[in-house]
């Protein structure tokens, strides 16, 4: 079944319709503490990171459900990893470490972003390897990066100071 993409429509489905209103989620928050975001490019870059969060999701589903072969998604989920790994690594690197502990420091810390592009990879290289459990890791990819945004626009709409 892990193999299967025609059996995860469904799923698919879910994850781009729950990413996308989650990112919506994320812009209101962003919107409400703009003048605090802007002013920091450590909070913008971990804001930044939160949507990178949320749109890997988003762009999962949106390959998943796409009526392709099962190589084409296995690539493309190799691809979005790569290319989600690699936004979250700069991003990373531009936010810089924060020696305060509010919302910045803990993003830092326990934000999935290494860990969501890692399991959509996991998911594509096994898919085309056909063992090792396909789409199945997809659930903890999803899992990992809706959660992390979700605590993520969380903090910054309770946690940045006006």
């Amino acid at each position: 079944m892990g193999y299967a993409p025609a059996l995860w429509l469904s799923f698919g489905e879910v994850l781009g319709a729950v990413a996308g209103a989650l990112t919506g989620l994320l812009f209101v928050a962003v919107s409400l503490r703009s003048d605090v975001l802007s002013a920091s490019l450590t909070l913008s870059s971990r804001a930044a990171q939160t949507l990178v969060l949320f749109m890997t999701s988003v762009l999962a589903a949106v390959v998943l459900v796409a009526p392709q072969p099962p190589a084409a998604l296995g690539w493309e989920l190799l691809a979005l990893a790569a290319l989600s790994g690699t936004v979250l690594l700069v991003l990373d690197r531009r936010a810089g470490h924060s020696s305060h502990h509010g919302v910045a420091r803990f993003i830092e810390k326990f934000s999935p972003n290494s860990i969501t592009a890692l399991l959509v990879s996991v998911a594509g290289l096994t898919l085309l390897l056909k063992a090792g459990g396909g789409l199945y890791w997809l659930i903890p990819a999803a899992v990992a990066s809706l959660l992390g945004g979700v605590v993520n626009a969380w903090l910054f709409l309770i946690r940045v100071p006006t």
